[in-house]
């Protein structure tokens, strides 16, 4: 087996292992944190899986580098060699209020290039992954290219964060566009409704390299577009403001972004 498709078997394990354990463990009373604000949490079910995770990374492949939410990996400055991207519970505050709309995330990328990706919708044991040149599947089933829709046919996802400032007029004139808005709450969960058809685009400002690095790999394999707001290229190693869709919608949202 090679070293890749190692990786990708040790993933499909270990997320459904670890799920296995939020799920049992969930409606036990947490310890839960303020990050950067009272609606940016953490929980120490966040921080106990990346610890797991990091530390099985380690042990299995030890030269690879690690970005993780949480703080457990390495101090990352160039995408040199494999670096796996880590987001232990996508959704925390979701996690905390609803116990449902979260996801368990992981990205592999190699010099820059993503290889692996996975995101496992833990509440309804829905396991999205992708390796390069090889589709997107859920649970094992190959997932079909969606029709490459604009926005007047079909529904767009974002967030309540874009929605509510009112410094983003041109976000709300997208969504009366579009035939309805959707904000699931999960970065995660919001790109793997884009790559299953559900919604023709997904935007988010301040998007963290874990929060869409599985989102990069899902988007490159079904030929769909994944940038800035602007259209300029991703940075995995920063903040995003990311939009993630369908040529057609995609491109609206871009030149409505450039001309405000």
């Amino acid at each position: 087996m090679d070293e890749m498709k190692k990786r990708e078997t040790l993933i499909l394990e270990w997320m459904k292992e670890l799920g296995k354990d939020i799920v049992k463990n969930k409606d036990e009373a947490m310890e839960i944190e303020e990050k950067t604000s009272f609606n940016d949490l953490v929980t120490n079910m966040d921080k106990s899986v990346e610890k797991e995770l990091t530390s099985r990374i380690r042990e299995n492949f030890p030269t690879d580098r690690i970005v993780g939410e949480e703080g457990y990996g390495d101090d990352v400055d160039t995408l040199d060699g494999t670096i796996w991207f880590l987001d232990p519970i996508d959704g925390t505050l979701n996690f905390v209020k609803q116990r449902e709309n979260f996801a368990l995330m992981v990205g592999v990328f190699v010099d820059g290039v993503g290889e692996l990706a996975a995101v496992y919708d833990v509440m309804r044991d829905k396991l999205y992954s992708a390796r390069k040149g090889d589709g997107i599947r859920c649970n094992g089933q190959t997932l079909e290219k969606p029709e490459s829709l604009p926005l007047s046919e079909g529904l767009l996802a974002t967030s309540s964060v874009l929605m509510v400032n009112e410094e983003n007029a041109y976000v709300r004139e997208l969504g009366r566009q579009s035939m309805g808005v959707r904000a699931l709450g999960s970065a995660g969960l919001e790109v793997v409704e884009v790559a299953k058809g559900n919604v023709v685009a997904y935007m988010a400002r301040n998007l963290k390299p874990w929060d869409i690095a599985p989102g990069v790999v899902f988007m490159e394999e079904l030929g769909m577009k994944a940038t800035q707001f602007d259209g300029s290229e991703l940075d995995m190693l920063s903040s995003n403001h990311a939009v993630f869709g369908t040529e057609p919608a995609h491109k609206e949202i871009v030149n409505s972004h450039n001309s405000q």
